[in-house]
């Protein structure tokens, strides 16, 4: 088993699979040409992605009405002007948080961003102190 050796420790290729197909979270690479290099595959999706979508211009797989909005975004990150954005929406009426965090190396050399998109349904709303209590007590 090779071992990938990160900042703060080593990881094989299984592990490091298993965390990105576990979390509930979507995370997309996309580099500094604006192509989406890798997406992790799990079954928490909300914007399905498939191996068809990997080398596709990012503005290829956001809907026209975003298009806009993630174009200023990627002009931002790529001048510097912004490192990233968190933005609430509203998709099949539940909230979702999607975040862009721009990605530079040591000489601040802009290597692309990554998309992170989350369902925060379970999250920020009335009575979330006495559901994360519930929680705690009741164990799936």
């Amino acid at each position: 088993m090779t071992d990938i050796n990160l900042k703060g420790g080593k990881l094989s290729i299984e592990q490091l699979n298993t965390i990105f197909e576990t979390i509930p979270v979507e995370f997309d690479f996309i580099d500094e040409n604006d192509i989406i290099r890798w997406s992790s595959a799990n079954r928490h999706r909300l914007f399905k992605r498939t191996n068809a979508d990997l080398g596709k211009h990012v503005l290829e797989v956001h809907p026209g009405h975003s298009q806009g909005h993630v174009k200023q975004v990627l002009h931002d990150m790529h001048s510097g002007d912004r490192d990233s954005i968190s933005i609430m929406i509203k998709h099949h009426g539940q909230p979702v948080n999607i975040a862009f965090y721009a990605l530079r190396n040591d000489q601040n050399k802009y290597l692309g961003c990554v998309e992170v998109t989350q369902d925060v349904s379970k999250q920020q709303t009335k009575g979330s102190f006495w559901r994360n209590i519930m929680q705690v007590l009741h164990k799936k």
